[in-house]
Protein backbone atom coordinates (compact mmCIF):
# COMPACT_ATOMS: atom_id res chain seq x y z
CA UNK A 1 0.00 0.00 0.00
CA UNK A 2 1.40 3.56 -1.25
CA UNK A 3 0.17 6.79 -2.29
CA UNK A 4 0.23 6.04 -5.85
CA UNK A 5 -2.53 3.74 -5.40
CA UNK A 6 -4.65 6.31 -3.22
CA UNK A 7 -4.07 8.65 -6.06
CA UNK A 8 -4.91 6.59 -7.91
CA UNK A 9 -7.85 5.75 -6.76
CA UNK A 10 -8.71 9.67 -6.05
CA UNK A 11 -8.82 9.35 -9.60
CA UNK A 12 -10.99 6.62 -10.32
CA UNK A 13 -13.61 8.12 -7.60
CA UNK A 14 -13.92 11.56 -9.32
CA UNK A 15 -17.03 12.33 -10.13
CA UNK A 16 -18.31 9.41 -8.16
CA UNK A 17 -17.82 9.89 -4.79
CA UNK A 18 -18.21 13.53 -2.68
CA UNK A 19 -15.96 15.61 -1.01
CA UNK A 20 -17.18 15.43 2.51
CA UNK A 21 -17.24 18.61 4.02
CA UNK A 22 -15.10 19.46 7.34
CA UNK A 23 -17.43 20.36 10.45
CA UNK A 24 -17.11 22.35 13.55
CA UNK A 25 -19.00 23.93 16.17
CA UNK A 26 -18.02 26.57 18.86
CA UNK A 27 -20.41 24.25 21.09
CA UNK A 28 -18.04 20.84 20.63
CA UNK A 29 -14.73 23.55 21.04
CA UNK A 30 -15.95 24.02 23.91
CA UNK A 31 -17.00 20.94 25.14
CA UNK A 32 -13.74 18.96 24.23
CA UNK A 33 -11.41 21.99 25.76
CA UNK A 34 -9.75 22.00 21.77
CA UNK A 35 -10.48 23.01 18.14
CA UNK A 36 -11.89 20.31 16.75
CA UNK A 37 -13.21 19.23 13.02
CA UNK A 38 -15.39 16.77 12.19
CA UNK A 39 -14.81 14.92 8.58
CA UNK A 40 -19.02 14.16 7.98
CA UNK A 41 -18.36 11.20 5.74
CA UNK A 42 -21.99 9.87 6.90
CA UNK A 43 -22.73 12.70 4.22
CA UNK A 44 -20.78 10.13 1.60
CA UNK A 45 -23.00 7.88 -0.96
CA UNK A 46 -24.76 5.14 1.78
CA UNK A 47 -23.71 6.70 4.14
CA UNK A 48 -20.52 5.88 5.15
CA UNK A 49 -16.73 6.10 3.90
CA UNK A 50 -17.13 2.37 2.88
CA UNK A 51 -18.64 3.82 -0.59
CA UNK A 52 -15.00 4.67 -1.16
CA UNK A 53 -13.58 1.44 -0.49
CA UNK A 54 -16.60 0.06 -2.26
CA UNK A 55 -15.62 1.73 -6.14
CA UNK A 56 -12.56 2.07 -5.80
CA UNK A 57 -12.52 -2.28 -5.62
CA UNK A 58 -14.81 -2.57 -8.22
CA UNK A 59 -13.14 -0.28 -10.39
CA UNK A 60 -9.94 -1.66 -10.61
CA UNK A 61 -11.08 -5.32 -11.72
CA UNK A 62 -10.66 -6.18 -15.49
CA UNK A 63 -13.96 -5.83 -16.93
CA UNK A 64 -14.42 -9.53 -17.40
CA UNK A 65 -13.94 -10.50 -14.03
CA UNK A 66 -16.03 -7.41 -12.77
CA UNK A 67 -18.69 -8.99 -15.34
CA UNK A 68 -18.92 -12.36 -13.27
CA UNK A 69 -20.34 -10.16 -9.76
CA UNK A 70 -18.21 -9.81 -6.59
CA UNK A 71 -19.36 -10.83 -3.12
CA UNK A 72 -18.76 -9.11 0.01
CA UNK A 73 -19.10 -9.71 3.87
CA UNK A 74 -20.58 -7.15 6.27
CA UNK A 75 -22.48 -6.06 8.88
CA UNK A 76 -23.76 -3.27 6.67
CA UNK A 77 -22.20 -0.23 5.41
CA UNK A 78 -19.59 -2.27 3.50
CA UNK A 79 -22.29 -3.63 1.84
CA UNK A 80 -24.22 -1.32 0.96
CA UNK A 81 -20.77 0.60 -0.71
CA UNK A 82 -20.04 -2.09 -2.56
CA UNK A 83 -23.58 -2.51 -3.52
CA UNK A 84 -23.85 0.37 -5.28
CA UNK A 85 -20.16 0.64 -6.43
CA UNK A 86 -21.58 -2.86 -8.60
CA UNK A 87 -24.83 -1.82 -9.88
CA UNK A 88 -23.28 1.47 -11.05
CA UNK A 89 -21.02 -1.15 -12.50
CA UNK A 90 -23.42 -2.94 -14.05
CA UNK A 91 -22.30 -6.41 -11.99
CA UNK A 92 -24.19 -8.78 -10.02
CA UNK A 93 -23.49 -8.54 -6.25
CA UNK A 94 -24.05 -11.08 -3.45
CA UNK A 95 -23.15 -9.78 0.20
CA UNK A 96 -23.23 -12.05 3.73
CA UNK A 97 -24.76 -9.61 6.17
CA UNK A 98 -25.07 -11.13 9.70
CA UNK A 99 -28.55 -11.82 10.73
CA UNK A 100 -28.75 -9.35 13.48
CA UNK A 101 -27.29 -6.39 11.87
CA UNK A 102 -30.00 -3.52 11.69
CA UNK A 103 -32.97 -4.13 9.58
CA UNK A 104 -32.46 -0.91 7.86
CA UNK A 105 -28.72 -1.49 6.31
CA UNK A 106 -30.26 -5.06 5.41
CA UNK A 107 -33.09 -3.53 3.69
CA UNK A 108 -30.95 -0.73 1.61
CA UNK A 109 -28.56 -3.38 0.91
CA UNK A 110 -31.07 -5.17 -0.89
CA UNK A 111 -32.59 -1.94 -2.36
CA UNK A 112 -29.57 -1.37 -3.86
CA UNK A 113 -30.12 -4.53 -6.03
CA UNK A 114 -27.67 -7.01 -4.03
CA UNK A 115 -28.83 -10.83 -3.05
CA UNK A 116 -28.38 -10.79 0.56
CA UNK A 117 -27.26 -13.86 2.18
CA UNK A 118 -27.74 -13.85 6.05
CA UNK A 119 -25.97 -15.96 8.83
CA UNK A 120 -25.52 -16.40 12.63
CA UNK A 121 -22.87 -14.68 13.86
CA UNK A 122 -22.05 -16.61 16.72
CA UNK A 123 -22.83 -20.03 15.33
CA UNK A 124 -22.10 -19.67 10.78
CA UNK A 125 -19.36 -19.28 9.08
CA UNK A 126 -19.55 -16.89 6.86
CA UNK A 127 -16.14 -17.47 5.05
CA UNK A 128 -17.27 -21.14 4.23
CA UNK A 129 -20.52 -19.70 3.15
CA UNK A 130 -18.86 -16.61 1.14
CA UNK A 131 -16.34 -19.84 -0.52
CA UNK A 132 -18.95 -21.91 -1.58
CA UNK A 133 -21.03 -18.99 -3.60
CA UNK A 134 -17.57 -17.39 -4.83
CA UNK A 135 -16.53 -21.39 -6.24
CA UNK A 136 -20.05 -21.75 -7.84
CA UNK A 137 -20.63 -18.40 -9.12
CA UNK A 138 -17.38 -17.34 -10.17
CA UNK A 139 -17.22 -14.29 -8.27
CA UNK A 140 -14.70 -12.03 -6.76
CA UNK A 141 -14.51 -11.58 -3.02
CA UNK A 142 -14.11 -7.60 -1.74
CA UNK A 143 -12.88 -7.43 1.57
CA UNK A 144 -14.16 -4.86 4.34
CA UNK A 145 -10.80 -3.50 5.31
CA UNK A 146 -8.08 -6.55 4.38
CA UNK A 147 -7.86 -5.49 0.46
CA UNK A 148 -5.14 -3.66 -0.80
CA UNK A 149 -7.48 -1.35 -3.46
CA UNK A 150 -10.49 -0.72 -0.13
CA UNK A 151 -7.53 0.41 1.48
CA UNK A 152 -6.71 3.09 -1.37
CA UNK A 153 -10.34 3.73 -1.48
CA UNK A 154 -10.62 4.49 2.21
CA UNK A 155 -7.42 6.67 1.93
CA UNK A 156 -8.89 9.08 -0.74
CA UNK A 157 -10.64 10.54 2.87
CA UNK A 158 -7.14 11.19 4.02
CA UNK A 159 -6.38 13.25 1.13
CA UNK A 160 -9.68 15.73 1.51
CA UNK A 161 -8.37 15.77 5.28
CA UNK A 162 -4.80 16.69 4.21
CA UNK A 163 -6.21 19.85 2.22
CA UNK A 164 -9.09 20.76 4.30
CA UNK A 165 -7.41 20.85 7.63
CA UNK A 166 -4.71 22.83 5.90
CA UNK A 167 -7.12 25.57 4.11
CA UNK A 168 -8.62 25.33 8.17
CA UNK A 169 -4.92 26.53 9.55
CA UNK A 170 -4.01 23.13 11.23
CA UNK A 171 -0.94 21.37 10.20
CA UNK A 172 -0.05 19.45 13.89
CA UNK A 173 -2.79 17.56 15.13
CA UNK A 174 -3.94 14.25 15.92
CA UNK A 175 -6.69 12.14 13.46
CA UNK A 176 -9.54 10.39 15.39
CA UNK A 177 -10.97 7.65 13.25
CA UNK A 178 -13.36 5.19 14.02
CA UNK A 179 -11.81 2.19 13.65
CA UNK A 180 -13.08 -1.54 12.94
CA UNK A 181 -10.62 -3.82 11.22
CA UNK A 182 -8.35 -1.02 10.19
CA UNK A 183 -9.12 -0.33 6.70
CA UNK A 184 -9.94 3.47 7.12
CA UNK A 185 -7.87 4.25 9.87
CA UNK A 186 -4.75 2.67 7.84
CA UNK A 187 -5.45 4.40 4.20
CA UNK A 188 -5.91 7.71 5.94
CA UNK A 189 -2.49 7.01 7.68
CA UNK A 190 -0.85 5.91 4.51
CA UNK A 191 -2.41 9.42 2.79
CA UNK A 192 -1.59 11.39 5.89
CA UNK A 193 2.17 10.52 5.84
CA UNK A 194 2.64 11.98 2.18
CA UNK A 195 0.76 14.76 2.67
CA UNK A 196 0.21 16.33 5.79
CA UNK A 197 2.98 14.50 8.61
CA UNK A 198 2.16 16.47 10.69
CA UNK A 199 -1.28 14.94 11.52
CA UNK A 200 -1.05 11.49 13.13
CA UNK A 201 -4.13 8.84 12.73
CA UNK A 202 -5.47 7.77 16.46
CA UNK A 203 -7.56 4.86 16.02
CA UNK A 204 -11.43 4.87 18.22
CA UNK A 205 -13.23 1.81 18.99
CA UNK A 206 -15.87 0.30 21.58
CA UNK A 207 -14.73 -0.75 24.89
CA UNK A 208 -14.04 -4.34 24.81
CA UNK A 209 -13.69 -4.44 21.66
CA UNK A 210 -10.37 -2.32 21.28
CA UNK A 211 -8.36 -4.99 19.75
CA UNK A 212 -6.53 -2.46 17.39
CA UNK A 213 -5.54 -0.68 20.53
CA UNK A 214 -4.16 -3.34 22.55
CA UNK A 215 -2.15 -4.29 18.79
CA UNK A 216 -0.63 -1.53 19.15
CA UNK A 217 0.22 -1.76 22.57
CA UNK A 218 1.49 -4.75 22.76
CA UNK A 219 2.81 -4.61 19.19
CA UNK A 220 1.31 -7.89 17.84
CA UNK A 221 -2.75 -8.66 16.84
CA UNK A 222 -4.57 -9.35 19.57
CA UNK A 223 -8.17 -11.13 19.50
CA UNK A 224 -11.34 -10.19 21.14
CA UNK A 225 -13.09 -12.33 23.54
CA UNK A 226 -16.23 -11.80 22.03
CA UNK A 227 -18.15 -10.62 18.18
CA UNK A 228 -21.32 -8.87 19.66
CA UNK A 229 -22.40 -7.05 22.84
CA UNK A 230 -21.71 -2.96 21.93
CA UNK A 231 -24.12 -0.66 20.59
CA UNK A 232 -21.54 0.03 17.75
CA UNK A 233 -22.13 -2.85 15.29
CA UNK A 234 -20.74 -1.36 12.59
CA UNK A 235 -17.40 -1.65 13.68
CA UNK A 236 -17.00 -4.91 15.98
CA UNK A 237 -14.60 -7.17 14.03
CA UNK A 238 -12.23 -9.97 16.07
CA UNK A 239 -8.98 -9.04 15.42
CA UNK A 240 -7.01 -6.67 13.32
CA UNK A 241 -6.48 -6.94 9.55
CA UNK A 242 -3.03 -8.76 8.07
CA UNK A 243 -2.48 -5.62 5.66
CA UNK A 244 -4.25 -2.75 8.20
CA UNK A 245 -2.45 -3.76 11.45
CA UNK A 246 1.44 -3.30 10.29
CA UNK A 247 0.54 0.10 8.66
CA UNK A 248 -0.75 1.52 11.96
CA UNK A 249 1.76 -0.14 14.18
CA UNK A 250 4.12 2.07 11.55
CA UNK A 251 2.41 5.14 11.11
CA UNK A 252 -0.63 5.68 13.92
CA UNK A 253 -0.36 6.86 17.82
CA UNK A 254 -2.03 5.05 20.21
CA UNK A 255 -5.48 3.71 20.01
CA UNK A 256 -8.14 5.20 21.82
CA UNK A 257 -11.46 3.33 23.46
CA UNK A 258 -15.10 4.85 24.41
CA UNK A 259 -18.24 3.08 26.43
CA UNK A 260 -21.57 2.68 24.16
CA UNK A 261 -22.56 5.51 26.37
CA UNK A 262 -20.09 7.87 25.34
CA UNK A 263 -20.49 6.98 22.02
CA UNK A 264 -24.71 7.44 22.10
CA UNK A 265 -23.51 10.94 23.65
CA UNK A 266 -21.83 11.56 20.88
CA UNK A 267 -24.27 10.79 18.49
CA UNK A 268 -26.70 13.65 20.46
CA UNK A 269 -24.29 15.97 20.24
CA UNK A 270 -23.21 15.59 16.78
CA UNK A 271 -27.28 15.99 15.89
CA UNK A 272 -27.60 18.78 18.29
CA UNK A 273 -24.58 20.90 17.00
CA UNK A 274 -23.67 20.07 13.90
CA UNK A 275 -26.86 18.94 12.76
CA UNK A 276 -25.60 15.36 11.20
CA UNK A 277 -26.91 11.79 11.96
CA UNK A 278 -24.50 9.24 13.24
CA UNK A 279 -24.83 5.63 14.53
CA UNK A 280 -22.90 4.45 17.36
CA UNK A 281 -20.18 3.42 15.91
CA UNK A 282 -19.87 6.23 13.21
CA UNK A 283 -19.52 8.60 16.59
CA UNK A 284 -16.88 6.87 18.51
CA UNK A 285 -13.90 9.44 17.33
CA UNK A 286 -16.25 12.07 18.52
CA UNK A 287 -16.39 10.44 21.52
CA UNK A 288 -12.90 10.10 22.10
CA UNK A 289 -12.82 13.95 21.43
CA UNK A 290 -15.04 14.94 23.99
CA UNK A 291 -14.53 12.84 26.93
CA UNK A 292 -11.45 11.50 26.37
CA UNK A 293 -9.37 14.95 25.90
CA UNK A 294 -6.43 14.08 28.46
CA UNK A 295 -5.38 11.15 26.05
CA UNK A 296 -5.19 13.30 22.88
CA UNK A 297 -2.31 15.96 22.03
CA UNK A 298 -1.98 19.21 20.06
CA UNK A 299 -4.33 22.50 19.99
CA UNK A 300 -6.88 20.87 17.69
CA UNK A 301 -7.94 17.46 16.40
CA UNK A 302 -9.87 15.82 13.72
CA UNK A 303 -12.57 13.26 13.95
CA UNK A 304 -14.11 11.29 11.13
CA UNK A 305 -17.74 10.11 11.46
CA UNK A 306 -17.61 7.73 9.34
CA UNK A 307 -21.13 6.61 9.54
CA UNK A 308 -24.70 7.95 9.68
CA UNK A 309 -26.27 4.51 9.05
CA UNK A 310 -28.25 4.91 12.18
CA UNK A 311 -31.50 2.48 12.92
CA UNK A 312 -34.40 4.85 13.73
CA UNK A 313 -35.17 3.21 16.91
CA UNK A 314 -32.19 3.30 18.46
CA UNK A 315 -31.29 6.64 17.03
CA UNK A 316 -35.09 8.45 18.56
CA UNK A 317 -34.20 6.84 21.87
CA UNK A 318 -30.97 8.37 22.38
CA UNK A 319 -32.03 11.74 21.33
CA UNK A 320 -35.00 11.20 23.97
CA UNK A 321 -32.36 10.28 26.55
CA UNK A 322 -29.32 12.96 26.04
CA UNK A 323 -31.38 15.70 25.18
CA UNK A 324 -27.91 17.90 23.42
CA UNK A 325 -26.08 15.16 25.02
CA UNK A 326 -23.71 17.82 27.28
Amino acid sequence: MNIGMIEAAAERLRGHARITPMLSSPDIDRLAGRRVLVKAECLQHTGSFKFRGGWSAVSALPPEVRARGVIAFSSGNHAQGVALAARKHSAPCVIIMPSDAPRLKIDNTRALGAEVVLFDRTTGDRDAIGARLSSERGLTLIKPFDDPQVIAGQGTTGLEIAAQAAEAGVTRADVLVCCGGGGLSSGIAVALEARAPGLRVRTCEPEGFDDMARSLALGSPQRNAQTTGSVCDAILTPEPGALTFPILRRAAGPGLAVSDEEALRAVAIAAARLKIVLEPGGAVALAAALFHAHRIEGDAAVCVASGGNADPALFAATIARFGTGD
